[in-house]
């Protein structure tokens, strides 16, 4: 995986089949991101649902600080051809 001098995050729980979609393509991707755990972490989950304007879901994407949503909203960022550009930015 390449290092980036900026900052990947993805908030996570345990078995959820969209936090695993969404690392995997940022697997594919060759990027390191930083994964959080929210599954038994109040505290972190509260901190994740501040940060992503309220949404309570997983994952929830953060890429350089920006808020790019959940596996569905990175998923349409890889097809519009935005998340090549949003990760060359992270580099």
């Amino acid at each position: 995986m390449s290092t980036t001098s900026g900052k990947i995050e993805i908030y996570t729980t345990l078995f959820c089949p969209f936090c695993i979609r969404a690392k995997q393509l940022l697997d594919s991707k060759e990027v390191m991101y930083f994964e959080t755990d929210v599954t038994t972490r109040l505290s972190l989950r509260k901190a994740m649902t501040e940060r992503a304007g309220g949404r309570t879901s997983v994952p929830q994407i953060f890429i350089d600080g920006q808020h790019i949503g959940g596996c569905d909203d990175l998923l349409a960022f890889e097809r519009s051809g935005q998340l090549d550009r949003l990760l060359q930015v992270a580099d």
